[in-house]
């Protein structure tokens, strides 16, 4: 508990300072840093599965894509359509020197990591540049989707430590707890709540479905690398931070909030 706190604290005031005190490339930078760590992790579980995946290969392919991500408004808005076939070709070509086995199952898992991975933390990238009016509020929304993720992290770990009596899926996840899950779910919302001084522009409906909405997704993150960990046989997904595992494990919940929150913003906001 006590190495998780701490490394909890260190990663909350890098990520704070970054995010508040430093330009938008930094931020990128640290977002991509995250990326490639999870990426590794992601590969290098997929290795224990005997499976011959070209970690090299979807690493740089991952950086590219947050790299590219950043830099979305000086390219095509439509990019992306080019960007993924571009992506398959470098794959085959790439494969086209293998003479492994299981070529599909490479390939698939490449592009399965690219997608879980770097596609889906690079809406925090997305969420930071995107165009809003003012540079405070990029930096208020990627704060405030953070802290409604994280809080549902930290209830469910807490009340499932203290009150947890009933297992939620126990294949999966034997820790994890029906009032863990309420709990997690209780403290998202009550922290989106709380931030109705910080982000005036929702209102209290607004910030109760969020909260609720994206305290859901964070456990469905949680649960789907708890999945693939159960599958590959591991407890973490790396050792890079301690008390918490791996990077993979710190993030897992922001994989489905970050896209989520980014398209609810879109539609509601911009």
């Amino acid at each position: 508990m006590k190495r998780r706190v701490i490394t909890g604290l260190i990663i909350t005031a890098i990520t704070g300072v970054v995010l508040f005190a430093a330009p938008a490339w930094a931020f990128a930078a640290l977002v991509t840093a995250f990326i490639v760590l999870g990426l590794n992790e992601f590969f290098l579980l997929i290795a224990k599965e005997k499976i011959p995946v070209n970690r090299r290969l979807g690493i740089i392919l991952g950086l590219v894509l947050a790299v590219a991500t950043y830099f979305d408004y000086k390219i095509p808005q439509d990019w992306l359509f080019i960007f993924i076939p571009v992506i398959c070709l470098v794959i085959f070509i790439v494969q086209f020197t293998k003479r492994d086995k299981g070529a599909v199952l490479s390939m698939s898992t490449i592009f399965f990591g690219l997608v879980y991975v770097s596609w889906f933390l690079s809406f925090l990238i997305r969420l930071r540049t995107m165009a809003l009016g003012t540079d405070l509020l990029n930096k208020q929304l990627v704060a405030y989707l953070i802290l409604v993720t994280k809080s549902g992290d930290i209830g469910a770990y807490l009340i499932g430590i203290r009150l947890g009596r009933h297992r939620l899926i126990p294949r999966i996840s034997p820790k994890k707890s029906v009032e863990g899950m309420f709990g997690g779910l209780a403290f998202s919302i009550l922290v989106s709540l709380a931030c109705i001084g910080f982000l005036p522009l929702f209102s209290l409906s607004h910030l109760l479905i969020l909260g609720l909405g994206l305290g859901a997704l964070a456990q469905v993150g949680d649960l789907s690398e708890s999945l693939i960990k159960r599958d590959c046989a591991v407890k973490d997904a790396g050792k890079t931070l301690p008390g918490l595992g791996g990077a993979l494990d710190m993030l897992d919940s922001l994989l489905f909030t970050a896209p989520t929150f980014y398209l609810y913003v879109k539609v509601f906001i911009q």
